[in-house]
């Protein structure tokens, strides 16, 4: 059922009232979403479709004013490395100067893409010292990109997204180490978050250990459009009373796989820079670790392209 700006106004109320770790929303609201694959919205089948961002935006314009919403800056494959980088160019200075709404999905390539994971067998293995290093790296990172966007957009709220267990169909007795890197990922996004004066948003209780019906491709990470609700709804926690993604507001599924994504850039580019680029293409698509950096993330991605703007 679509919401009312009475019930919007109420909600406003409460959280000035009781909650004083949500912020007040934001009218109009100016969102922009940076990082890895789950901002960018990619599915369980390697394309990119309605990810928790998209149903953040759409909740966003059926309760307030939106002026703007991208998620330009986020790219699958990316590591905190990446999006660090990926925030320092002049497009994003632009983009996250006129934004007041900002969140942060950085951190799970770091890890993951250590995890060796056999999805016949439902067995997960890792080397320990590699993780800690990774998550070491991942915590400087983290703390950098959140001072970046200090200086980048001053007017805007920072939520840190966290991270939910990424391998439901293993084996319960391989879940443990696996599972207990990814807290202390979250651990970690949470105190930087905390330090930096940014919310952190936790999705690991939403999901669980099992949540096989969230993440459904035992050969894949990502969530499919149910999975992406619980971390939409886990956001407007903190954003406000009165938001939430209902099952009747679900999207229709409109996927784009990479190899279309690829096509419709090369239609667009002038057919020399196509050419150099069709070996990177081809290496792209004939990745199926979801885990790992991206080797195309200077592809301009035209399915996250196609978001802006959202008025």
């Amino acid at each position: 059922m679509k919401k009312t700006m009475i019930a919007m106004a109420a909600g406003m109320m409460l959280v000035a009232a009781g909650n004083p770790a949500s912020a007040e929303p934001q009218i109009p609201a100016a969102y922009v979403a940076i990082g890895d694959s789950l901002a960018a919205g990619q599915t369980p089948n390697r394309s990119i479709d309605s990810g928790y961002t998209d149903l953040i935006a759409q909740e966003l314009t059926r309760n307030q004013p939106l002026a703007f919403y991208s998620k330009d800056l986020a790219f699958p494959g990316f590591t905190t490395g990446d999006v660090l980088e990926s925030i320092e160019s002049d497009e994003a200075k632009e983009l996250l100067g006129q934004a007041n709404i900002i969140t942060v999905s950085a951190g799970a390539n770091d890890l993951l893409r250590l995890v060796q994971a056999n999805a016949a067998e439902g067995a997960l293995s890792f080397e320990e010292i590699q993780a800690d290093y990774a998550l070491n790296a991942a915590r400087e990172n983290v703390e950098t990109i959140l001072s970046e966007l200090e200086e980048l957009a001053p007017t805007a709220d920072i939520y840190i997204m966290g991270y939910y267990f990424a391998y439901p169909h293993a084996r319960d007795s391989q879940k443990q180490g696996t599972a207990g890197q990814l807290e202390q990922l979250n651990d970690i996004l949470k105190q930087e978050a905390e330090q930096a004066g940014a919310t952190f948003v936790d999705v690991a209780d939403r999901f669980g250990e099992d949540a096989v019906e969230l993440v459904p491709n035992s050969g894949d990470v990502h969530p499919n459009v149910d999975g992406y609700q619980e971390m939409a709804n886990a956001f407007f926690e903190q954003y406000g009373e009165g938001f939430k993604v209902e099952d009747a507001e679900l999207p229709e599924p409109a996927p784009v796989t990479f190899e279309e994504i690829q096509q419709m850039q090369e239609q667009e580019e002038p057919s020399g820079e196509a050419d150099e680029e069709e070996a990177d293409s081809e290496d792209v698509s004939s990745d199926d670790s979801a885990t790992k950096p991206s080797e195309g993330k200077d592809l301009d991605y035209l399915a996250i392209r196609q978001a802006l703007p959202l008025i």
